[in-house]
């Protein structure tokens, strides 16, 4: 049986209040960011998550290995917190997916730019041509 887990979490970046909707699966993790502006009330969030939850448009599917649903002791907990924060790595796995997927986006205009550069660099070809031939016909 395939288990699913979501939450939200609502905090202020600022200057603006955020939340980052997570969906975790067995074995994929998708999150989504959502701009309040001032601060929500309970009532402002729970609307959307009724009203607007198929709207929510999660980042691609990560990988997240397989999930570990065993008990640990929390003094272990705390300690591997604590080794994995002094370990290299910007951000929580949530802000990471976010980075992934803002970098990704920001390849869509440079690809769409490129495509419009060549299609142009086509046409003035086309007309050099046309009028070199033109050039050539009253001969």
């Amino acid at each position: 049986m395939s288990q699913i887990t979501v939450s939200l979490t609502v905090f202020f970046e600022e200057p603006f209040w955020v939340g980052l909707y997570e969906r975790t699966c067995i074995d994929c993790y998708g999150v989504y960011k959502i701009t309040f502006g001032s601060e929500p009330r309970d009532y402002e969030v729970y609307a959307i998550l009724l009203q607007d939850w198929h709207k929510l448009h999660v980042s691609p599917p990560v990988d997240s290995g397989p999930a570990d649903a065993k008990r640990m002791n929390p003094k272990r907990v705390q300690r591997s917190i604590k080794h994995r924060l002094s370990e290299a790595g910007v951000g929580t796995k949530a802000q990471q997916t976010l980075k992934l997927e803002h970098e990704q986006n920001k390849l869509l205009p440079k690809t769409y730019s490129n495509e419009k550069h060549e299609a142009e660099q086509r046409r003035k070809f086309f007309i050099r041509q046309q009028k070199r031939k033109e050039k050539h016909r009253g001969h």
